[in-house]
């Protein structure tokens, strides 16, 4: 079985999270990715606790975010470095580039669009920044935080007297980030297949949760009033939602459609307030029955009620409850990735599934470097040369 995105290479210059997610899930496709790191500037996701080899140098994080890729450590403001990706680009087929500084960051570097160009036309280079390589806001730094924020997204995302809920997981790097750049890269495949060209793609990180309005925010476009705390249909003002049960967990009731919310009101008991739906004020009076009647009984409980009945209603689980559930197991989505010292550590696989392709989880992501030697004798560089680079710190 032939992967998916075999003879793509890519030269990955990203770090922390949108970046490396992204040119994760194209090497889960079978993409050839080369992460081109600093020997000096130690990416903050290599050193995130807790790790998974003895000598403490490869996190978890790493491990999952580098898997199936090459690393290879230099220093680009070396002038010799800056030959060697252009060699790695001419000679070796890394036609597409993706990174994630600032913009001009790479301009600066003798690595912009414009320069690699001259080794491929058919270059994809995409760059991957908070606000985009135009605008006022360009040079900005920023986190995911700040994207949902200036995105409009946390205006409506909260309650009442609280504000905005700070999310769990991060959003707009990996939602927006990760998936539009997977995206781009793949549409700007395509468009070589047919044409031969290359393409400059610029994903903001901002601007990729803009269409995550689809559903409440761009009724103000057309002259609505702006969404707001608790004010729309799945934000709060009705009984779709989060209740605590007896124990302190949760349960996520989301019965929006009739016969869903009949089903979930006759379940509680509150079977009488399904004729009373369209009274003025009704909402917020079966809400607190709701709240009270779910308060009553621990968490299993309610599994166990509603797994016989058709309501749209899930338990709220914890992370290792979410990994280890039936769902989790039938999909196949957390599996085992060789570790550094060859016993497996579980990750999370691609969400994605074929009928004629499986990802190939061939290793988990590596100490710092340890593909140097061998992508630089791939351009028949001399070992001698090779240890003599790296006692200038040039390489690593």
């Amino acid at each position: 079985m032939s992967a998916l995105l075999e003879g793509i290479r890519i030269l990955d210059f990203t770090y922390l999270l949108p970046g490396p997610f992204a040119t994760m899930m194209l090497s889960d496709l079978g993409a050839e990715v080369l992460r081109v790191e600093s020997p000096s500037r130690i990416d903050m996701a290599r050193l995130a606790p807790p790790f998974v080899d003895k000598d403490g140098q490869i996190s978890c994080m790493h491990a999952t975010l580098s898997r199936n890729k090459k690393s290879i450590a230099l220093d680009l403001k070396n002038s010799w470095s800056n030959d060697i990706i252009k060699r790695l680009i001419r000679e070796k087929g890394y036609t597409i580039v993706v990174e994630q500084f600032r913009p001009g960051a790479m301009d600066r570097l003798g690595l912009s669009y414009e320069k690699l160009c001259e080794c491929d036309q058919g270059l994809i280079y995409c760059s991957i920044t908070g606000y985009g390589q135009t605008g006022p806001l360009r040079d900005r730094a920023g986190h995911d935080i700040n994207y949902l924020a200036l995105s409009g997204v946390m205006s409506y995302s909260g309650r009442n007297g609280c504000g905005p809920c700070q999310m769990g997981i991060q959003v707009a790097d990996v939602g927006s980030g990760s998936n539009n750049a997977v995206i781009g890269i793949l549409a700007a495949v395509i468009h070589r297949m047919k044409t031969g060209e290359g393409q400059y793609i610029d994903i903001s990180m901002t601007d990729g949760m803009f269409p995550h309005h689809v559903v409440s925010g761009i009724r103000a476009l057309v002259g609505d009033t702006d969404p707001c705390f608790e004010s729309e249909l799945l934000n709060g003002a009705s009984i779709y939602g989060f209740y605590e049960t007896s124990d302190g967990k949760y349960l996520s009731c989301g019965g929006l459609e009739p016969q869903f919310l009949t089903a979930f009101l006759q379940t509680l008991g509150l079977g009488d307030y399904v004729c009373r739906l369209m009274e003025p004020g009704i909402t917020e009076e079966l809400r607190e029955k709701v709240a009270d009647t779910i308060r009553s009984r621990p968490r299993n409980y309610w599994i166990e009620v509603f797994s016989q009945v058709d309501a749209c209603v899930e338990p709220v689980l914890s992370f290792t409850e979410a990994a280890g559930s039936e769902h989790a197991k039938a999909r196949g989505l957390v599996v085992n990735v060789p570790g550094p010292d060859g016993n497996p550590i579980p990750q999370i696989g691609l969400p994605i599934s074929f009928s004629g392709y499986a990802p190939e989880y061939r290793w988990a992501g590596t100490r710092l470097g340890s593909h140097t030697d061998e992508v630089l004798r791939s351009l028949d560089i001399r070992d001698d040369e090779i240890e003599g680079l790296k006692k200038k710190g040039i390489i690593m």
